[in-house]
Order: C-alpha cells, then structure tokens, then sequence
C-alpha cells in the first residue's frame, strides 16, 4: 500500500498511521466520523480511545502525506486524492487502458506497481476489515487479467521461447485458467514441442473431468488446430489485414472518408473513378479501429463465394481440414467466427447481388461496385463522381511536383482527363518517369482524340484496360449499345435517345460505362458518358463494324430526332390553322423537352456535320432557330447556325445556303449587331424568291428599324407584305410594320395595323407572337393617350406569358405595365415592376433587355 505525489512517495512508516492510511484508502473520497475512524482502528478491541488521540494520528498523517490531502468538514474527515495518487487507482487504469487498446507498454507498468497481496503489511489474514477481502480479489484478478495479455502479446512478438518458465508457473499456480493453459500450449507448439503442447490439453481434460466441465470452446479449437498441425499456428503475425497496400497520393473524397466504415455500405460509380482506391484508403485511415483484423477480397479475381468464405475462414485460424465442404456451412461459421471481432470485410470490384451476400456478416462492410447493387436492402450507398477541377489539380501536382506543375499545361491535361482518377494518376505517372516533359507536351500528345486512349497508359497500367473490363462483360445487345453511344458527343443523352440504340441503358451502367445522373425539366432520365469512355465506344465500333458504323448510327439517330423536334417546334412556329388545337400545356410541355435536349441537339447538328450528313445538320440547325431565339439560348446557336451553314454550303443546295444566310442574319439580329445582320439579310435576299423573299425584306426592314433608317423600314415591309397578302407571314409583317409606324409618331396608323395583327395570331392560337403584338399595341395606345387601353394590352401579355412559362416575354410584360403605370402617375409601383424586369433579364443575361430596364428605372428615381 503506498501513496504518490508525482514522483515522491508520501508512504508512512508507523504502525498505527499505516493503519489509518489504509482505512482513508479503502474508504477513499468517503467523510469517516470519529467514531467511525475509532472502531476501524481497533475493530477486535473492547475499550475507549479518546477522540484527542485519533485527531493527533490524523494531524501526523497530514504531516506525512500533505495538509490538503485530508479535508476536515462538520467534524468528518475525507481522503481527497484522484485514482493516480493511489496506485491502486493507477493500477486499474493502466490495466484498463492496456487491454482496451493492446498496449503492452501500460500492462507492463501495471505490473511493476504489483508487490503481493493488496494490504499485506496491515491486514495479511484479511481479517480486520471486510473491504480487504473483496479488494485483494478484485486486484488479483486484475492482475491476471493484465498478465493474460501481456503474454498474448508477447506470443504475438514472436517471444514464445522467452515466456515457456513463466508461463508453466502460472498454469501450476492456476490450473483451472484456461487462457494460461492455452497460452502454455502455443508456447509449446511454437517451440517445436507439439507433443507436451497436446498433453497439457489432455492433462487440463482430466482436471476438469472432476467438475463435469468441458475446456472453453476457445481451447477446444486450438486443440483441433494443433491435432492438424494448422501450419497458421506457426505464425505470430497478428490479426489478419488483408488490404491491398494503400493508394499513394490520395487525393479528394474527405466527406466520404468517414462514411465509407458505417455498417454495410455500397460504394459505386463509373469505370476508373476510384471507388477501390477510397475503400482501401478508408479502410487504412482507420486500421485502428478494427484491432482484430480486416478481410480483403478482390472479386474481379475470384468470384465464386465458396472460395473466398474458405479463404477468409482460414485467415480467422480455422485449420484446412476443419473447413466445410457446402458454402451455406461456411457462411454459418464465418458469422460464428466474426461475431464477437472488431473487423472490418471490404469486398472490391463486386459485380452484382449474389457474389457478396454469402460473405456478409455482423462486421462493417465496405462494397465497391460499378452497380449500386439495388437488391441489396439496408445498404448504405454512396455515388462516387469524377474529381473537381482543384482536387485534379492537387492529385497531378502531388504527382509531379508543384516546380512541374505549369498552370496552361496542368488544365489541359486536366481536361482531357475529364476529373477521371485513373486517367489522371496515368496521366501524372507518364511526366513523373519522363522528366524531360512537361504538362503542355503531354496535353498536346493527347489533344488528338483518336490516339488518346494510346497514349494514356504508363507500364502496365491503362484506361482501355478499365473500360474493357466492363465492356467485356456485357451481353452482345448491350455492347452494341455502347458502341452506337460512341457516335454521339453529346455531354449526355435522355433515355428515349438511348433507347434508339438499345434497350440496354441500365446494363451499361451496372457495367460503368454510363450514369444516370438526373432527371431533367421534362421529366426524362438523362445519361452520361465520360469523355475517355465515348472515346473507348466510338474505337470498338469503328473495330468491330468499320468506318461507316459512325455514319450509319448518327442518320438513324436523325430521323427519329428531327421529327421529334418538328413536332416541338410546331406548337412555336407554326401558322397552320391546325395550331388551335394546341394549347399552353402543350407549348409548354414542347419547350420544357427542348430546353432539355438543347445541349445534346447543339451536339448532334455538329456531329451530323462532322460525318458527312449535310442535309441532316442544315435541316436540324434551321429547325432550332426559332426555339434558340425565342428562349435566348444565344450561346447555342452561333455555333449551331455557322455548322449549319457550313454543312448546306457543302451540299451545293442554294435555297438551304439562303435559309441559313437568313438564320444568321437573325442570330445578329439578336445580339445587337445590326450591320452583321443586314450584310447578311442582304446575302439571303439575293438567292431567295417568292414568299422567302419577302421573309427575308421583312427582317431587313426590322433591321433598318432598329437603325433608326424608318423610311427604308417602311418600304421593306411594305413590300414583304404585299407579297405575303395574308396568313401568318403577312400578320407578322403587320406587325413589324406597326412598330415603324409607332416610332415614326403615327400612333394611329400604328394601332390599327397591330390590332389586326394581334387579332390574327389569337385566331391562329399563336400566344408567343399574340404577346409580342400586345406589347408594341400597348405602346401604341400609351402614345395615342389611350392608357386604360394600354394596360389591357400589357395585362393581357403578361398573362400569356406567365401560362407560357416564358421569362423573358413576362420581363417584357413588366416593362409594359411599369410604363402604363408611370403614365397613370403611380411612380413607386411602375419602379418596381421594373426592378422586377431588369432581374428577370440579368438572371439571363439579356443585356439589351436589361439596358432597356434600367433606362426605365433612371426616369423613375
């Protein structure tokens, strides 16, 4: 029994203090009375000791171990130490802390602290206090506890030889222990000494016959182990972690980390994105949490169960002879052998449902799967994408070194990897052994889409060899799915285009070679392929099925697209009078799928373009000219009218080279440039007659009005509507002409043209253009004072474009209304409406609309 202070030891000597010292102990942070501290000093003694003589031994034991130690409060006395001043509080924790984490360090030092039973000196019969007894048990058993794993991790060093005399002592003086007696066989056996190894079971055996008592199923086993001489028993290498070495330069992923170790988890995603590589690095990151061990299994190399489960079970110590022959006995006993571990399973590359569920247990589970692995109920999935532009960045540069990593040259290389890991870690393995190049050679290198996938391999390792994996693996329906799919460049394409080349979409990505990221505004799923996949797609089909494969697959595609978007774009455009029959649902159901497919019909204009199909890429192009205007989509449609033009040009056909000299004239038109679009107009008029020459004069004379040259406008216009005569063309030519009329100040002449119009694309059900008339027919009778009848314009032009679902007509609406109201003198209401309109038009960028908002707002401050 002592007492510390740091390093001093506060022990008494006398007798009688020792003795009060040891009550304090055994009643540690307790308040003791007089009396009470009277009758624990002489327990077996009849007669009276004054309260003076217990508070001098008090008062010298304060001396001794520290005034503050003892604490006097009512007339009670308290030891007020923490655990780490009494060594039997020291001796607790480091047992505690020595087994919990397996460290052979603190056992040790626990150890140290023992000198024989706890209170020999003051009470070796155990008699004097009834707290004696039960804490010299509970020390003792501590103490074998901590001796028990100390020597099993000495055992696991390798000191077998060392600890045979020790360990034969403990198994004499506790012959009914049987983790001693099991440790004294291993000891044995790893000493060469197998034959004393089994007769010390034998000898416990008949110990234990007495009792009717069977040894621990524990000791059973490693019996039958030694009886076959596992030859795993000869190994002190610990708990069995099996896990490929870890992924040098991880890079990204830290919202995952965490996540990936939560019970049963499915972690999955593309080829080559990097799922192995975050389950293994996870599975390192927190080694320590799983002290007894993890399980590895690839299942690309083996995928039948059975043979995993046997090796598995072998890895846990189950001898080769004891391993089941039926898989469904294996998975009973891999469940009975991982029951009570802290182990972590990982099983990689799984390809579907029926090749991981035998291997489940109670343990964490990490699944890593180009499939999420649907029938998988309970699971926990986590999609894993391609890496961000800065997480690329850092994995390049922690690849070749920050001095290497030139800034043009990294983002290039970056995006002709396209965030793909794979492709940058090859990328970035290329310029390590090659020092002499730099990030700008290698983006050059592979700037050529056609070598690209040659020139990403370094050694053994390429991205064609990930994608062929899966590709391999396919049916041969879903394989030529993947190759159709390599025509298109589109950065992702709707299930109903998908299901042109196959009803194979969710095959493929159960393969990872397509992912289905979103739903878009039309309700359709949407499917994307990586760039370096489409790259793989597009080489099989040129391989498998020739040259023409591209072209054949890209004119099946045409026709079953351009009579998609005809009958879109009919409800837009179109002035036959079959258009009643729409209404504003079906407008805008129509434009919702447009504004969908708008990235992937951009694409495919380019694509038809690019094999050959001439009249399909003007056809299409010329068809989404009227949708890419109305909606502003301008960005769309300069590359799509300059590949359109392009490609009637090639076909020789003067009219298609006139319609698209016409489509361009309206794409400057539209942004403003206004003598772009009369050099061009001008171009178109000169091959074009008939009725698609007065189209033409008709956005010539709305360019001279924007000019501000209203003379020639009128005599544009006039002209193209006298060729027209009536119908649609005619209405929009009244239009036009209404809106010279305005500015030229004949408001009245002005009027009555627009009303004409406006009443004619009613009758049509053409709402787009009805709105439009309403708004120039509202500035119209603002100018003849007719404000009433202006706001009934404005209103009713604003209603058609909220049905519509229209942004920018209803930002237009605004303005109208903000001016009606301004007239009406209510300044406060006309200036919001119009803030409301210039945030409409710079949400979408519109820069005149905005211009034209905020000239508005200056006169309204």
């Amino acid at each position: 029994m002592s007492i510390h202070d740091g390093a001093e030891d506060r022990t008494p000597t006398a007798p009688k203090h020792r003795d009060l010292l040891a009550m304090f102990v055994l009643n540690a942070r307790r308040p003791l009375t007089v009396e009470r501290l009277r009758q624990l000093l002489w327990p077996l003694e009849e007669g009276d000791r004054s309260d003076s003589l217990i508070r001098g031994y008090v008062g010298r034991l304060r001396q001794l171990i520290g005034k503050d130690v003892i604490t006097t409060v009512s007339g009670t006395y308290t030891l007020a130490v923490n655990d780490d001043q009494l060594d039997v509080g020291r001796f607790r924790r480091l047992v505690h802390e020595g087994l919990s984490g397996r460290d052979g360090g603190k056992l040790r030092e626990a150890l140290d602290l023992w000198r024989g039973p706890v209170l020999a000196d003051v009470d070796p019969d155990a008699r004097r206090w009834a707290e004696t007894g039960r804490l010299r048990e509970e020390l003792e058993e501590l103490r074998l506890l901590a001796l028990e794993g100390r020597i099993e991790l000495d055992l696991d060093a390798g000191r077998h030889r060392e600890l045979l005399s020790e360990v034969r002592g403990l198994v004499e003086r506790h012959p009914l222990w049987q983790r001693f007696r099991g440790q004294f066989m291993l000891a044995l056996y790893r000493s060469g000494r197998r034959v004393e190894a089994l007769a010390a079971y034998t000898a416990l055996r008949a110990e234990l016959d007495g009792h009717a008592v069977e040894p621990d199923p524990e000791l059973q086993l490693l019996h039958h182990r030694m009886l076959h001489d596992d030859v795993m028993l000869h190994v002190s290498a610990g708990p069995p972690v099996l896990l490929p070495r870890d992924v040098a330069h991880f890079t990204g992923r830290a919202d995952l980390l965490d996540q990936v170790l939560s019970g049963l988890v499915v972690v999955h995603g593309q080829a080559g994105v990097g799922k192995s590589a975050l389950a293994v690095h996870a599975a390192w990151r927190h080694r320590e949490s799983f002290p007894d061990g993890i399980l590895y299994a690839d299942l690309r190399e083996s995928a039948r169960p059975g043979a995993i489960l046997e090796d598995f079970l072998r890895w846990l110590g189950c001898p080769a002879q004891a391993v089941p022959a039926s898989e469904g006995q294996r998975q009973r006993l891999l469940r009975t052998y991982t029951a009570n571990r802290r182990m972590l399973v990982v099983l990689d590359d799984v390809t579907d449902e029926s090749q991981v569920r035998p291997l489940l247990t109670s343990c964490p589970t990490v699944i890593t799967s180009r499939s999420a692995l649907g029938g998988l109920t309970g699971a926990v999935r986590l999609p894993l994408g391609v890496l961000d532009d800065d997480e690329a960045r850092d994995l390049l540069v922690k690849l070749i070194g920050e001095e290497r990593a030139d800034d043009g040259g990294v983002r290039e290389l970056m995006r002709f990897c396209g965030g793909l890991p794979i492709a940058l870690r090859i990328a970035g393995s290329r310029l390590a052994t090659r020092p002499g190049w730099t990030p700008g050679y290698l983006a050059g290198l592979l700037e050529d889409e056609r070598g690209r996938l040659d020139r990403l391999h370094s050694g053994d390792q390429t991205v064609r060899s990930v994608y062929a994996v899966g590709y391999e693996g396919l049916p041969a329906s879903a394989r030529r799915m993947v190759r159709l799919l390599g025509a298109l460049s589109a950065p992702d394409v709707a299930d109903w285009a998908a299901q042109v080349f196959g009803d194979q979409a969710d095959a493929l990505v159960d393969a990872g070679l397509l992912e289905a990221h979103t739903v878009d505004v039309a309700g359709q799923v949407r499917y994307r392929m990586h760039d370096l996949t489409r790259l793989y797609a597009r080489e099989r089909l040129v391989e498998e099925e020739g040259v023409h494969a591209v072209r054949d697959a890209l004119a099946r595609l045409q026709v079953v697209v351009t009579a998609r978007v005809q009958a879109s774009r009919f409800p837009l455009v179109s002035g036959e009078p079959t258009m009643r029959g729409f209404v504003t649902r079906d407008i805008r159901e129509s434009v919702e799928w447009l504004v969908a497919e708008r990235a992937f019909l951009a694409a495919l204009v380019g694509d038809l373009y690019g094999a050959g199909l001439d009249e399909g890429a003007w056809r299409l192009a010329h068809l989404l000219g009227p949708f890419l205007e109305r909606r502003r989509f301008l960005d769309d449609w300069r590359p799509v009218a300059e590949t359109g033009l392009a490609a009637a040009r090639r076909t020789g056909d003067a009219r298609a080279e006139a319609l698209l000299l016409r489509d361009q004239g309206d794409l400057c038109r539209a942004e403003g440039r206004w003598a772009e679009a009369l050099e061009l107009l001008t171009r178109a008029l000169g091959t074009s007659s008939g009725r698609e020459a007065a189209q033409v004069r008709r956005r010539i004379g709305q360019v001279h009005l924007e000019q501000g040259s209203l003379d020639e406008a009128e005599r544009q216009l006039a002209s193209s509507l006298h060729a027209f005569g009536g119908g649609r063309a005619g209405a929009e030519a009244q239009q036009a002409l209404g809106a010279v009329l305005r500015r030229a100040g004949r408001p009245d002449e002005a009027a009555d043209r627009l009303a004409a119009a406006a009443g004619f694309f009613d009758a049509l059900g053409d709402r787009h253009r009805h709105a439009d008339t309403l708004l120039e027919l509202a500035a119209a009778r603002l100018a003849q004072r007719r404000v009433p009848d202006a706001r009934d314009c404005a209103q009713r032009a604003r209603s058609i474009a909220v049905r519509l679902g229209d942004r920018l007509l209803d930002a237009h609406a605004l303005l109208a209304l903000a001016r009606v109201n301004r007239a009406e003198g209510d300044r406060d209401t006309a200036r919001k409406l119009a803030e409301d309109a210039f945030k409409i038009f710079d949400g979408i960028a519109d820069e005149p609309g905005r211009a034209t908002a905020l000239k508005l707002l200056t006169t309204l401050l």
